[in-house]
């Protein structure tokens, strides 16, 4: 039992560091129709910049340092694949991310280079006991200020005049531009939000029991990109929901494998997958979703 309840509370955690990368395809998508698949490489540019810089100017501030360098690289990102498929249709600038996530990821890993980098992040290998179960100081504080940060997203989308923007013109975009919405300022706050958001999830990605941070962390923004579709990738909600069944899958995946017997080998890998898929096979739009109505 006790096994069961620390695998869950795992679950939980890596779930809601998840929420933190799948709210920012959700948002991106929602403020401009553009699946970023950059996001992973922005995500590994803000954990190198905190990796980099807490030495010198301490770990709260080495955050909000990467959280600029993330939100600056991915607002540059959509302006440049904004100004280069201009009428072309947003499935155009899904295709250039995929190369831009390439040429970052490559300077990236040039910079990170083989070994693990420490983000400096005070919890370190602390582990507390609650009941009798033990847990891991970094994911408690992930759970925490990952609830912080999505509770002020979603404070974001109901009560600011952004949030009504980009509801407005998910709506309806030609609407939205007619009553006076600044579209090209509200999808370029949302992809810097993305940004931002990728980059606290990086310090928490490689935070303990991880051995810290990698060239391949980034590839760990995958995990959440099945989280975003499972729960709907207009719906910040479904992106929580999605989030959290990816998370506890993947730990369930990784607790149980020996148990499984040669079914359980690579088993963690792939099971955000197979989750995503056997819950869009009964609801294509996703968790929450929304279907769209076509006229015929």
């Amino acid at each position: 039992m006790t096994r069961l309840a620390e695998t869950l509370l795992d679950g939980i955690a890596l779930g809601s560091v998840y929420a933190l990368v799948a709210l920012g395809f959700t948002v991106v998508f929602k403020a401009s129709g553009v699946m970023n698949f950059a996001h992973g490489s922005v995500l590994l540019l803000g954990g190198w910049v905190v990796a980099a810089t807490h030495g010198a100017v301490g770990f709260p501030f080495a955050v909000l340092l990467g959280a600029a360098a993330s939100a600056a690289a991915s607002g540059l990102l959509h302006l440049l694949t904004a100004r280069g498929v201009r009428g072309a249709g947003a499935h155009v600038a899904t295709i250039l991310t995929i190369g831009a996530d390439l040429v970052l990821l490559t300077a990236l890993a040039r910079a990170i280079g083989a070994d693990y980098l420490a983000t400096g992040d005070p919890w370190g290998p602390a582990v507390v006991r609650i009941g009798g179960v033990h847990a891991a100081e970094a994911r408690l504080a992930g759970i925490a200020v990952s609830v912080a940060l999505i509770g002020a997203v979603f404070a974001a989308f109901r009560w600011t005049r952004w949030g009504l923007a980009m509801r407005a013109a998910s709506a309806d975009e030609e609407a939205a531009a007619l009553m006076g919405v600044r579209l090209g300022r509200m999808r370029l706050t949302a992809w810097c939000a993305a940004g931002a958001l990728a980059a606290v999830a990086a310090v928490f990605l490689a935070a303990f029991p991880a051995p810290g941070l990698d060239r391949s962390t980034g590839q760990l923004a995958l995990a959440a990109f099945p989280a975003a579709i499972l729960g709907g990738l207009d719906s910040a909600a479904g992106a929580l929901a999605g989030s959290l069944a990816i998370g506890l899958a993947g730990a369930l995946a990784a607790g149980y494998q020996d148990a499984l017997g040669a079914f359980g080998e690579g088993l963690p890998g792939i099971a955000p997958y197979l989750v995503m898929v056997a819950v869009l096979l009964v609801r294509p739009s996703g968790l929450l979703g929304s279907k769209e109505a076509v006229r015929v």
